[in-house]
């Protein structure tokens, strides 16, 4: 049996720790308790993109994005701060399940728990399906909530002076230069041993 905390009434993501060590989690409210649930910034971001394909769906296509401002993408909002300090349900995801109730116009996701458990030696994954908490939320908030995500993934990060977009190592297409960027190319030859000498 999962555990349905029914229509969630609050609803976020963010980070903890600094830049490079930080840990993503989930954080939802409802009248029946509360949950934390930690993830991978992968899943968090994989998250916010199905969630967008879905809207996009609902909406013909047209779905609402946060835009760069001036000065660049504001700071996520974090947890409230009235949020229980000891919630109902906080573990580590193992599973997630995303589904779209068309009837009542609600997003219902499954959250399992993972427990990692010794077997002949060895630490194995165990995806505790049984233990799933379920968060019912409206189109709306599966909107801010993908705004949200998308927040705490470019933060910490260094943004781009024109566009503000974070930037991740690598060549950067920037809408502000027309998506153009130099690329230098380096010809590497080898070294025959008998030249060095």
């Amino acid at each position: 049996m999962s555990n349905d905390l029914g229509r969630i009434e609050t609803l976020g993501a963010d980070a903890v720790g600094m830049p490079g060590q930080r840990r993503f989690r989930l954080y939802a409210r409802s009248g029946l308790g509360s949950a934390v649930v930690w993830m991978e910034k992968e899943h968090l971001r994989t998250l916010a993109e199905t969630l967008e394909g879905i809207l996009g769906v609902i909406a013909d296509g047209e779905v609402l994005r946060l835009e760069a401002r001036p000065g660049g993408l504001p700071s996520p909002t974090g947890m409230p701060g009235d949020f229980p300090l000891t919630p109902t349900y906080d573990f580590q995801v193992g599973q997630m399940k995303l589904n779209f109730d068309e009837h009542n116009e609600m997003f219902l996701l499954s959250l399992a728990p993972m427990e990692i458990i010794e077997e002949r030696g060895e630490p194995q994954a165990l995806i505790l399906e049984d233990e799933a908490v379920v968060l019912r939320f409206s189109p709306q908030e599966a909107l801010e909530l993908s705004n949200e995500i998308g927040l705490v993934v470019a933060a910490g990060r260094p943004v781009c002076p024109f566009c503000h977009m974070p930037l991740d190592g690598g060549p950067h297409a920037c809408v502000k230069q027309n998506g153009h960027h130099k690329i230098v190319q380096m010809e590497i030859q080898d070294i025959d041993e008998d030249e060095e000498e």
